[in-house]
């Protein structure tokens, strides 16, 4: 049998390239009805009263006083409304739905109903929330989660230091930009409540609806469609429209689409946290670091969200992939009146990884060295423990990434030459970094506690039950190769269909670089088991995730292994600058990872490519901004995303470095092009124009500010 990482045609390719595909907004159910959401327009207030008008026959609304059980959307910490109550927290927030048959109907509903608000302070910016003396937005603190944690003896070898050098790196919104908007489909038979749409993580929308209306799991089902894209922003954002989906077909007694326009997309779903991170890295007469500082701030929005945990990833990940013996920690996720952010691809990484590789590339510079060999002399090795004490028991490639990518950019050649001549105001970066792939600690065991299911059928096929969403990232197809090259049949007896919570077990949610490593081994250790029993007619194989013996996670203090595996990557980029317009053209991009196994090679280019090109958009010109709350770029003609034309082909190579723990040597995949990108190409403008560069996206209003 072929090997697995030979590529073979996606199962999910004929429809999508010939159109065949139905999405939500392609489906018409009979008697299916419309929804759309008032939404407020204050940052923060008081509701005082809301004056509908007459409404049409057959038009009606839904409201808090619709939810039969609990107003609060089941994340980390219950705090965040389905539908507004007595106060609003962010322009954008849902206070109710208008549903009827006729959509300019609806809008026109909207346009008419007037909410009388009695205005309050907002809090608008992180420096805002850590002034705030009261009238906080969660509990009697400014943030909703601090953490700090430290390894060594950071304060001794601090007094010991004889230099200090320090950075403050600022990131700012991103926006997801999936090619489909929000999407669901509410369908009530009467008794159970069926909700199908645009997801990454049914189980989370299951858990939305029974706690919205107090029912069983009896009486509720969700079914995954075809989906236009995800990248986190279709983990737990989907939870709110889908359970006003269920709201309206239960009050309707019909179907009901709530289908997004790309505005209301933009100013309603979360986004990419926003960070001010300050490093301070100890020297000693020698030149070496011997103790670093860093504090992280997450602009967490109004609810609490996912920020607890995109914080722990996000603090786990600045240290790099440098092995500094004394560490100090903290980081807090702050409570401000701006637009709720949270899950994205790389999941508080990308963020991590520009301050830390910006902050070495700073270091470098002043030390006078080669940025890249520098860097070389700090790279964590097999044996070693992370930044909160965890052992890395596998082989770390870091050396042989760094061979790699430098070969492949001519990246000393480069640096050194235009080091040596400004006139060119042209420059390379590098970066290194790494992803953890599952859940943070011990996440993937105490609270997924994920489940996979394999049906050998009487004809001989072989279904997948599983919860893991197909979003673009090939997971029809992925899972299925594992099980067919396990069981060692023809791949088309191997049956995937997008999830339905009727019949597939909880193997947890598509999320952190998870799918392949996680899922993907517990099919794969089902596959084994059913090989073995082969003759039977026909029967099914389940297996639960087990968390390895060998790790340790202790979530009180942050101490032991934060992730079971780690994927490790380098990134440089070469640009030049035009000196009248500062315009910044990229004139190469070459990338090298470890990811394991790749278990389809064309799958795996097209992850690399496509994160690499969303890092490289997040770093030059996606620019999303608030004004006293307001997003001022709400579609897609002022909020730019790289297109075809903007990034050469990228060169791209992969270090053989099987995992043990992974199906067929496989580690995650899906977010690690996301993370470097960003740092190598700030610190490739940093050299062209010999200034400092502390922030993203590097547009020329920027270069411009910082040449004046």
């Amino acid at each position: 049998m072929e090997t697995i990482s030979k590529s073979i045609r996606r199962f999910d390719f004929d429809d999508k390239v010939e159109g065949k595909a139905k999405y939500c907004a392609d489906l018409h159910p009979e008697g299916m009805l419309y929804a759309r959401t008032l939404r407020s327009d204050v940052s923060r207030a008081k509701i005082r009263a809301i004056r509908l008008p007459e409404l049409p026959e057959g038009y009606t609304i839904v409201d808090h006083h619709d939810i039969p059980g609990k107003n609060l959307v089941p994340i980390v910490y219950d705090d965040q409304p389905f539908l507004a109550v007595d106060e609003v927290n962010y322009i954008g927030q849902p206070i109710l739905l208008v549903i009827g048959e006729d959509k300019e109907t609806i809008l026109d509903i909207i346009e008419k109903i007037e909410v009388d608000y009695e205005l309050l302070q907002p809090i608008l910016s992180i420096e805002d929330a850590i002034k705030q003396s009261g009238s906080f937005i969660f509990g009697d603190k400014p943030y909703f989660v601090g953490y700090e944690y430290a390894k060594g003896n950071p304060d001794a070898a601090i007094a010991q230091a004889v230099r200090v050098i320090e950075d403050e790196l600022r990131t700012g919104y991103q926006e997801h930009v999936y090619i489909e908007p929000q999407a669901m489909l509410g369908i009530y038979d009467g008794e159970r409540v069926s909700v199908y749409g645009s997801m990454q993580c049914p189980y989370y929308i299951h858990s939305g609806l029974k706690q919205a209306l107090g029912w069983g799991d009896d009486r509720v089902r969700v079914v995954q469609l075809p989906t236009g894209g995800g990248f986190g922003g279709k983990e737990e954002y989907p939870s709110i429209p889908g359970v006003h989906a269920a709201l309206a077909a239960i009050k309707m007694g019909r179907p009901v689409q709530l289908v997004f326009d790309r505005p209301e997309d933009i100013r309603a779903s979360t986004k990419r946290h926003p960070s001010i991170i300050r490093i301070k890295s100890h020297l000693d007469a020698d030149g070496r670091i011997i103790a670093r500082e860093v504090d992280v701030k997450l602009d967490a929005g109004a609810y609490a969200g996912l920020s607890s945990v995109v914080l722990q990833r996000t603090i786990f990940s600045v240290c790099g992939v440098y092995d500094v013996p004394n560490l100090k920690v903290t980081g807090k996720a702050y409570g401000t009146n701006n637009i709720v952010t949270g899950a994205f691809r790389g999941f508080g990484g990308p963020q991590a990884f520009f301050a830390i590789e910006m902050h070495m590339a700073h270091i470098a510079t002043e030390l006078g060295v080669d940025p890249l060999e520098w860097r070389r002399s700090y790279f964590l090795k097999k044996g070693d423990t992370s930044s909160t004490g965890g052992v890395l028991y596998s082989d770390i490639k870091l050396a042989e990434i760094a061979d790699a990518v430098s070969r492949l950019s001519d990246y000393q050649e480069k640096h050194s030459a235009f080091s040596s001549n400004k006139s060119f105001w042209k420059g390379i970066g590098c970066s290194f970094f790494f992803h953890g792939c599952g859940f943070t600690g011990s996440g993937e065991a105490e609270l997924l506690k994920s489940r996979v299911k394999l049906k050998k059928y009487a004809d001989g096929t072989v279904g997948i039950f599983v919860s893991s969403t197909e979003i673009g990232q090939g997971a029809l197809t992925t899972l299925r190769k594992i099980v067919s090259q396990t069981l060692d049949i023809p791949i088309e007896q191997v049956k995937l269909t997008y999830p339905d919570t009727a019949d597939c077990p909880d193997s947890g949610p598509t999320v952190a670089s998870r799918t392949v490593m996680i899922v993907g081994r517990l099919l794969q250790e089902c596959a084994i088991e059913m090989k073995q029993r082969w003759a039977e007619e026909t029967f099914e194989v389940m297996k639960d995730y087990v968390y390895p013996e060998h790790l340790s996670w202790d979530s009180e203090k942050l101490a032991g292994n934060a992730y079971p595996e780690y994927s490790w990557g380098a990134n440089v980029v070469e640009v030049a600058v035009d000196p009248v317009t500062y315009e910044v053209e990229t004139k190469g991009v070459w990338a090298v990872y470890d990811i394991g196994t790749p278990i389809d090679e064309k799958i795996v280019q097209g992850q690399i490519e496509g994160g690499i090109i969303q890092g490289l958009g997040y770093a030059a010109m996606e620019r999303l901004q608030t004004k006293e709350g307001k997003l001022l770029q709400d579609s897609l003609s002022e909020y730019l995303i790289p297109a075809a034309v903007d990034f050469p082909r990228i060169t791209l190579e992969l270090i053989e470095n099987p995992y043990a723990g992974g199906p067929f040597g496989a580690k995650g995949l899906g977010e690690l092009p996301m993370i470097g990108a960003a740092p190598a190409f700030a610190a490739a403008v940093e050299q062209a124009i010999g200034k400092k560069i502390d922030r993203i996206p590097v547009i020329p209003e920027y270069i411009r500010e910082l040449m004046i």
